[in-house]
């Protein structure tokens, strides 16, 4: 039977949940959303087809996320959304229980790790595991972690940015900052709604952030069109925004994950800090892919910072590796059969 005994990495994201299975890569990538009537309490959709829902349901219909700054906030909803994607992904004949990574932020507390792993048992799997994610993250962008030399992570996701010192498979110093995707996207919004009078949803600030958006200034600007609402006579409109009007407008919040990389930076012994000269900053997560930020970094820290290969998908590959050799990764896990 052994052949059949399958294995899950769940990427559990505030913003996206990413599945992959060892040998396949990976199979599912949705938003971490799900459609609930609140009259009968049923979860009427989950992930794409409950995104589409959000800002367009009648009121009895409220698309949530369960996931807040990367942790369960809803319990019952996030076991059904493990449940709907797990069946997803391994198909409606698969009889065998799988075993299953979950990442979690490196902030977690104990409790939340439990709610994780129990609301994965819950949901079928046969034993389940959760691990930090800036070791998933690490693992995933091919850093040795088992060295004694120090290598620094920083993932910066939807909800929160983690930042870890890993060395000999362990987390020796690290931060966890509630700013990250989301919060630029909100930044990005409030600046159109403050420069422009103009009203603009999430899914159209991100889309400003991902076209033309940058960590620093830069001299051949990009130009955007953007489509809203006026607020004064409340019809749409259009306007034209340049990528340093975007940098200006996301400052704050690029500080404010710059400040969680210094207070790291500080933390960390001088052995390896030394290592971390040598090695540079490593950038994983969807929202590390803004323009320049690796400069950003290397201006503000002094450090060299690099991107990771398929930043957004470390997190998700680090557990498909982790799942395949669970006996070398055994000391950073906790475990439930």
């Amino acid at each position: 039977m052994g052949i059949f005994v399958r294995k899950l990495g769940i990427d559990l994201g505030t913003a996206n949940t990413l599945v992959f299975i060892p040998g396949k890569g990976i199979v599912l990538n949705e938003p971490s959303v799900v459609a609930v009537d609140q009259q009968t309490n049923r979860i009427m959709a989950v992930g794409i087809e409950a995104k589409q829902m959000i800002g367009r349901t009648p009121d009895n219909i409220i698309a949530y996320r369960p996931m807040k700054d990367g942790v369960i906030a809803d319990y019952r909803v996030t076991e059904a959304m493990i449940r709907y994607y797990m069946s997803k992904a391994l198909g409606k004949w698969n009889i065998w229980k799988p075993e299953v990574m979950v990442s979690v932020p490196a902030g977690v507390s104990s409790t939340e790790r439990r709610a994780v792993i129990e609301a994965t048992i819950k949901a079928g799997a046969k034993s389940a595991y959760v691990v930090k994610e800036p070791i998933l993250a690490a693992i995933g962008a091919g850093i040795p972690i088992y060295e004694a030399r120090g290598h620094m992570v920083v993932d910066i996701g939807g909800g929160t940015t983690d930042v870890a010192v890993i060395s000999l498979g362990g987390i020796v110093a690290s931060t966890s900052v509630k700013c990250a995707g989301n919060k630029i996207d909100h930044a990005i919004a409030d600046f159109i709604k403050k420069t422009f009078n103009l009203a603009i949803g999430d899914r159209t600030a991100e889309e400003i952030k991902v076209r033309i958006g940058s960590a620093v200034n830069i001299d051949d600007e990009l130009l955007l069109t953007i489509k809203g609402r006026d607020y004064v006579t409340g019809l749409p409109r259009t306007a034209q925004v340049t990528t340093n009007e975007i940098v200006k407008a996301i400052d704050r919040e690029l500080r404010e994950i710059i400040r969680a990389i210094k207070d790291v930076l500080q933390e960390t012994p001088p052995e390896l800090a030394a290592d971390i000269i040598d090695q540079g900053i490593i950038m994983t997560g969807g929202s590390s892919q803004l323009r320049n930020f690796p400069e950003l970094v290397f201006r503000r820290t002094g450090v060299k910072a690099v991107l990771a290969d398929d930043a957004l998908y470390c997190v998700a590959k680090g557990t498909g590796i982790a799942l395949e050799h669970l006996d070398t990764y055994k000391k950073s896990i906790l475990s439930k059969k």
